[in-house]
């Protein structure tokens, strides 16, 4: 499988579990691995055949500005579920990083989802 990359991607939210995250915007990094055949748009040399990065950065912005979530496993999810949509899209892993939370250390998640038919 070919993969499709953004790193470290960064986004604003109001999302947490604990009250005092509601009160103000914090930092994330987003970062997506996407699998996808590449051979016809690599062959073609032609974005229409392949998933436009944009897109998913689209897709990642998109969940940031939607309800507030208490879990970044919830946000990336959502992330991931909006991808797949694509069906160019077979398997998404995400990983996201909360910046904002500790003086030594980030804390995040990575999520992989694939495809159902």
């Amino acid at each position: 499988m070919d993969y499709l990359h953004i790193s470290e991607l960064n986004v604003k939210g109001v999302h947490g579990y604990y009250e005092h995250e509601w009160l103000s915007p914090q930092s994330f990094s987003v970062s997506l691995k996407v699998g996808i055949d590449t051979a016809k748009s690599a062959s073609l040399d032609a974005l229409t055949e392949t998933i436009d990065y944009d897109t998913l950065r689209g897709a990642v912005e998109t969940v940031f500005a939607g309800a507030r979530s208490a879990l970044i496993e919830t946000l990336a999810n959502a992330i991931a579920e909006t991808i797949l949509q694509n069906p160019r899209a077979l398997e998404v892993q995400v990983t996201i990083h909360k910046l904002d939370v500790w003086d030594n250390g980030v804390p995040g998640v990575t999520i992989t989802r694939n495809r159902t038919k």
